[in-house]
């Protein structure tokens, strides 16, 4: 069965929280930083949830009353489907996804169309945006507790930074052999 990434990490919040609304899992989205590397909406969240609902790997039962003009308040519970499609989920994407920004590859493919100097300040400003990307990763990461967070939550934020670290090489090393050529 073929999961978005909303819909993994929906599934991931809900199995680890047991029981949520979608109001929790947005909460634990903004306190874990997920907005800022994955891509994900509030509106996303819920029609995520909905879509796993349709799916039957989660089941969904409303709470309380309604109040106001928003939905009937729902709690989502994993199923036993839905537990079978998470663990699937985690060992492919563990043993077999790699992650690459192809629009950075494409530029790099298109270096021969522009001057050394425009490349290497253009990767100048990369390097800051990695530099700041960093410094932002971190704050969340010790806002949330650093060290003392479960290995989960710290891979969660190692990881980038470790992506961020490796790329920042990379870029240096481009940088230098642009710079070479030139000479």
């Amino acid at each position: 069965m073929n999961l978005s990434n909303v819909e993994f990490m929906l599934l991931q919040l809900i199995a680890e929280l047991d029981q949520a609304s979608g109001y929790d899992i947005n909460k634990l989205i903004d306190q874990r930083g997920y907005r800022q590397w994955a891509n994900i909406g509030t509106t996303s969240v819920y029609a995520g949830l909905k879509k796993l609902n349709e799916k039957e790997l989660v089941e969904s039962e409303p709470v309380g009353e309604k109040s106001g003009k928003g939905p009937m308040p729902t709690r989502f519970a994993i199923t036993e489907s839905g537990k079978a499609a998470l663990r699937n989920e985690i060992l492919t994407s563990l043993s077999t996804s790699r992650e690459r920004e192809q629009r950075f590859d494409l530029g790099l493919a298109a270096l021969p169309f522009i001057e050394e100097n425009e490349a290497v300040e253009a990767l100048r400003k990369r390097l800051d945006v990695l530099d700041e990307a960093a410094q932002t990763i971190t704050r969340t990461f010790e806002s949330q507790g650093g060290a003392r967070l479960p290995i989960h939550a710290r891979s969660l934020f190692r990881h980038p930074l470790n992506l961020i670290e490796s790329e920042r090489a990379f870029v240096l090393e481009l940088i230098h052999e642009l710079s070479e050529e030139r000479k």
